[in-house]
Protein backbone atom coordinates (compact mmCIF):
# COMPACT_ATOMS: atom_id res chain seq x y z
CA UNK A 1 0.00 0.00 0.00
CA UNK A 2 2.56 2.61 0.49
CA UNK A 3 3.83 1.44 -2.86
CA UNK A 4 0.99 3.70 -4.30
CA UNK A 5 1.63 6.77 -2.38
CA UNK A 6 3.93 9.60 -3.31
CA UNK A 7 4.69 12.61 -1.61
CA UNK A 8 6.42 15.22 -3.78
CA UNK A 9 8.19 18.34 -2.62
CA UNK A 10 7.48 21.92 -4.30
CA UNK A 11 11.02 21.24 -5.82
CA UNK A 12 10.17 18.01 -7.91
CA UNK A 13 6.72 19.52 -8.74
CA UNK A 14 9.00 22.31 -10.40
CA UNK A 15 11.07 19.90 -12.29
CA UNK A 16 8.25 18.05 -13.59
CA UNK A 17 6.64 20.74 -14.59
CA UNK A 18 9.55 22.36 -16.72
CA UNK A 19 9.69 18.76 -18.15
CA UNK A 20 6.39 18.87 -19.44
CA UNK A 21 6.70 22.00 -21.34
CA UNK A 22 5.56 23.79 -18.50
CA UNK A 23 3.62 27.20 -18.84
CA UNK A 24 6.30 29.99 -18.36
CA UNK A 25 5.69 34.10 -18.41
CA UNK A 26 5.48 35.45 -21.93
CA UNK A 27 8.61 37.37 -22.70
CA UNK A 28 9.07 41.34 -21.58
CA UNK A 29 9.54 43.30 -24.75
CA UNK A 30 9.74 46.65 -23.17
CA UNK A 31 12.16 45.22 -20.56
CA UNK A 32 14.16 43.27 -23.27
CA UNK A 33 14.93 46.58 -25.31
CA UNK A 34 15.78 48.17 -21.87
CA UNK A 35 18.69 45.41 -21.29
CA UNK A 36 19.57 45.58 -24.39
CA UNK A 37 19.97 49.45 -24.66
CA UNK A 38 21.77 49.11 -21.71
CA UNK A 39 24.60 46.72 -22.86
CA UNK A 40 24.69 48.83 -25.94
CA UNK A 41 25.24 52.11 -23.23
CA UNK A 42 27.42 50.03 -20.98
CA UNK A 43 29.96 49.10 -24.40
CA UNK A 44 30.18 52.94 -25.31
CA UNK A 45 31.48 53.59 -21.64
CA UNK A 46 33.71 51.22 -21.40
CA UNK A 47 34.98 52.23 -24.46
CA UNK A 48 35.06 55.82 -23.90
CA UNK A 49 36.52 55.01 -20.51
CA UNK A 50 39.14 53.44 -22.56
CA UNK A 51 40.00 56.29 -24.39
CA UNK A 52 39.86 58.53 -21.59
CA UNK A 53 42.67 56.51 -20.11
CA UNK A 54 44.70 56.73 -22.99
CA UNK A 55 44.61 59.95 -23.53
CA UNK A 56 45.48 60.84 -19.73
CA UNK A 57 48.58 58.77 -20.16
CA UNK A 58 49.39 60.78 -23.31
CA UNK A 59 48.98 63.81 -21.70
CA UNK A 60 51.42 62.77 -19.10
CA UNK A 61 53.92 61.40 -21.36
CA UNK A 62 53.90 64.83 -23.38
CA UNK A 63 54.13 66.49 -20.08
CA UNK A 64 57.11 64.65 -19.09
CA UNK A 65 58.97 65.45 -22.16
CA UNK A 66 57.86 68.76 -21.61
CA UNK A 67 59.81 68.52 -18.45
CA UNK A 68 62.88 66.68 -19.64
CA UNK A 69 63.67 69.27 -22.57
CA UNK A 70 63.28 72.31 -19.98
CA UNK A 71 65.87 70.88 -17.84
CA UNK A 72 68.14 70.17 -20.98
CA UNK A 73 67.43 73.78 -22.19
CA UNK A 74 68.30 75.37 -18.84
CA UNK A 75 71.32 73.06 -18.80
CA UNK A 76 72.70 74.80 -21.92
CA UNK A 77 71.52 78.27 -21.13
CA UNK A 78 74.04 77.26 -18.13
CA UNK A 79 76.37 76.15 -20.33
CA UNK A 80 75.78 79.35 -22.70
CA UNK A 81 76.35 81.52 -19.72
CA UNK A 82 79.82 79.34 -18.72
CA UNK A 83 81.09 80.17 -21.88
CA UNK A 84 79.85 84.23 -21.88
CA UNK A 85 82.14 84.44 -18.64
CA UNK A 86 85.02 82.75 -20.40
CA UNK A 87 84.47 85.07 -23.07
CA UNK A 88 84.64 88.22 -20.58
CA UNK A 89 87.86 86.94 -19.09
CA UNK A 90 89.73 86.21 -22.38
CA UNK A 91 88.30 90.04 -22.89
CA UNK A 92 89.52 91.33 -20.19
CA UNK A 93 92.95 89.41 -20.19
CA UNK A 94 93.11 90.67 -23.82
CA UNK A 95 92.57 94.27 -22.48
CA UNK A 96 95.54 93.51 -19.87
CA UNK A 97 97.82 92.70 -22.40
CA UNK A 98 97.47 95.07 -24.97
CA UNK A 99 100.69 96.36 -24.79
CA UNK A 100 102.05 92.39 -25.14
CA UNK A 101 100.68 91.12 -29.22
CA UNK A 102 101.22 87.47 -28.66
CA UNK A 103 99.57 87.65 -25.28
CA UNK A 104 96.96 89.78 -26.40
CA UNK A 105 95.70 87.81 -29.98
CA UNK A 106 96.14 84.70 -27.99
CA UNK A 107 93.40 86.53 -25.91
CA UNK A 108 91.22 87.93 -28.70
CA UNK A 109 91.43 84.03 -30.53
CA UNK A 110 89.92 83.17 -27.18
CA UNK A 111 87.20 85.77 -27.49
CA UNK A 112 86.05 84.76 -31.08
CA UNK A 113 86.45 80.52 -30.12
CA UNK A 114 83.75 81.36 -26.92
CA UNK A 115 81.76 83.78 -28.93
CA UNK A 116 81.09 81.24 -31.96
CA UNK A 117 80.39 77.76 -29.35
CA UNK A 118 77.91 80.63 -27.87
CA UNK A 119 76.46 80.96 -31.01
CA UNK A 120 76.00 77.15 -31.42
CA UNK A 121 75.00 76.94 -27.55
CA UNK A 122 72.15 79.06 -27.86
CA UNK A 123 70.94 77.93 -31.08
CA UNK A 124 70.53 74.56 -29.66
CA UNK A 125 68.80 76.01 -26.05
CA UNK A 126 66.45 77.49 -28.00
CA UNK A 127 65.45 74.44 -30.09
CA UNK A 128 65.30 72.89 -26.45
CA UNK A 129 62.83 75.61 -25.31
CA UNK A 130 60.82 74.89 -28.80
CA UNK A 131 60.25 71.59 -27.94
CA UNK A 132 59.19 72.77 -24.27
CA UNK A 133 56.23 75.05 -25.88
CA UNK A 134 55.44 71.86 -28.67
CA UNK A 135 55.30 69.32 -25.74
CA UNK A 136 53.19 71.21 -23.09
CA UNK A 137 50.96 72.13 -25.93
CA UNK A 138 50.35 68.56 -26.97
CA UNK A 139 50.20 68.03 -23.60
CA UNK A 140 47.02 70.84 -22.54
CA UNK A 141 45.17 69.14 -25.98
CA UNK A 142 45.70 65.41 -24.44
CA UNK A 143 44.43 66.65 -21.29
CA UNK A 144 41.86 68.48 -22.84
CA UNK A 145 40.52 65.36 -25.31
CA UNK A 146 40.95 63.72 -21.56
CA UNK A 147 38.22 65.87 -20.11
CA UNK A 148 35.89 65.02 -23.11
CA UNK A 149 36.09 61.14 -22.78
CA UNK A 150 35.40 61.52 -18.90
CA UNK A 151 32.42 63.63 -19.66
CA UNK A 152 31.13 60.84 -22.52
CA UNK A 153 31.62 58.34 -19.97
CA UNK A 154 29.79 60.05 -17.29
CA UNK A 155 26.72 61.18 -19.59
CA UNK A 156 27.30 57.42 -20.39
CA UNK A 157 26.74 56.36 -16.92
CA UNK A 158 23.79 58.77 -16.43
CA UNK A 159 21.70 56.67 -19.49
CA UNK A 160 22.65 53.32 -17.56
CA UNK A 161 21.02 54.69 -14.59
CA UNK A 162 18.23 56.07 -16.45
CA UNK A 163 17.65 52.99 -18.08
CA UNK A 164 17.97 50.98 -14.65
CA UNK A 165 15.34 53.64 -13.08
CA UNK A 166 13.25 53.16 -16.47
CA UNK A 167 13.15 49.17 -16.21
CA UNK A 168 12.34 49.36 -12.38
CA UNK A 169 9.68 51.97 -12.69
CA UNK A 170 8.47 50.91 -15.78
CA UNK A 171 8.12 54.80 -16.47
CA UNK A 172 8.51 55.09 -20.34
CA UNK A 173 9.75 59.30 -20.50
CA UNK A 174 12.36 58.12 -18.55
CA UNK A 175 13.81 55.79 -21.62
CA UNK A 176 13.68 59.30 -23.60
CA UNK A 177 15.91 60.15 -20.98
CA UNK A 178 18.21 57.58 -20.90
CA UNK A 179 18.35 58.14 -24.81
CA UNK A 180 18.94 61.87 -24.78
CA UNK A 181 21.25 61.74 -22.12
CA UNK A 182 23.31 58.78 -24.30
CA UNK A 183 23.20 60.72 -27.35
CA UNK A 184 24.44 63.74 -25.32
CA UNK A 185 27.46 61.44 -24.24
CA UNK A 186 27.95 60.50 -27.76
CA UNK A 187 28.09 63.60 -29.36
CA UNK A 188 30.75 64.47 -26.51
CA UNK A 189 32.67 61.38 -27.28
CA UNK A 190 33.11 62.28 -31.30
CA UNK A 191 33.98 65.82 -29.75
CA UNK A 192 36.83 64.26 -28.24
CA UNK A 193 37.77 62.19 -31.17
CA UNK A 194 38.01 65.24 -33.10
CA UNK A 195 39.61 66.56 -30.31
CA UNK A 196 37.27 69.82 -30.06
Amino acid sequence: MSDDFEVHGPHDEALEHAGHGGHHAPPDPFAGRVAVMTAVFATLGAIFSYQGGSTEGLALFYKNEAAIRKTEAADQWSYYQAKGEKQNLAELGAALTSKDTAASAKFQADVAKYEQQKAAIRQHAEALEKGVREADAESEEQLHRHHRWAQATTLTQIAISLAAITLLTRRRWLLVGALGVAGVGVLVGVAAAAGL
